[in-house]
């Protein structure tokens, strides 16, 4: 169980940081379209994410009298509808301020860190206490983890699109500025 739980976080994790590092530093904090969130707030709302989730894997545990796994399914159905809108609680909605780029990817890197250490030297199958979900209620360690895997998948694939649209933003000012200084040459 541990060694496919680190490999499914890794492979996610690598994928997310990757695709952050593929963004420059104007881009990180540039509106995609109306109404969405930047890349970086996308990344401070999985930093806050992943300080509630070492938290609460690092918290009061205790003996978890169901399989460890059962809710990883329904955690995966979840996040993995990307046809659903989703709110974020208030408690994890990023802020309106500008983000540094590098801050941002070795604050993830940090946070990735200290989770691959939890899947290595704690019990997954424990259940944690701290926080319960609404609606689904306590986790295991197991479940938390891929509650924080499939939860970066899906803002990985929030991130691609946001990539995509700042792409084509970014070529659309310039080419609007090389159309307004070739119409003022000729």
């Amino acid at each position: 169980m541990t060694k496919e739980t680190l490999r499914d976080f890794e492979d996610t994790n690598l994928e997310l940081l990757q695709l952050f590092s593929s963004f420059n530093q104007e881009q990180i904090n540039a509106v995609p379209f109306e109404g969405s969130w930047t890349a970086g707030q996308l990344g401070e709302h999985l930093l806050k994410s992943d300080v509630l989730i070492l938290k609460t894997l690092n918290g009061s545990m205790k003996q978890t009298e169901r399989q460890p796994d059962e809710k990883i399914k329904i955690i995966k159905e979840m996040f993995l509808d990307f046809n659903t809108k989703m709110k974020s609680p208030d408690f994890n909605t990023p802020s309106n301020k500008a983000h540094d780029q590098e801050k941002l990817l070795n604050s993830l890197a940090e946070k990735r860190d200290q989770i691959t250490k939890v899947i290595n030297t704690k019990n997954l199958s424990e259940t944690c206490e701290s926080f319960a979900v609404p609606d689904l209620g306590e986790f295991t360690r197991l479940e938390w983890i891929y509650f924080d895997i499939y939860h970066k998948q899906r803002h990985t694939h929030q991130l691609k699109n946001i990539l995509q649209k700042v792409i084509k933003l970014n070529f659309k000012i310039k080419n609007e500025k090389d159309n307004f200084f070739y119409a003022r040459l000729t």
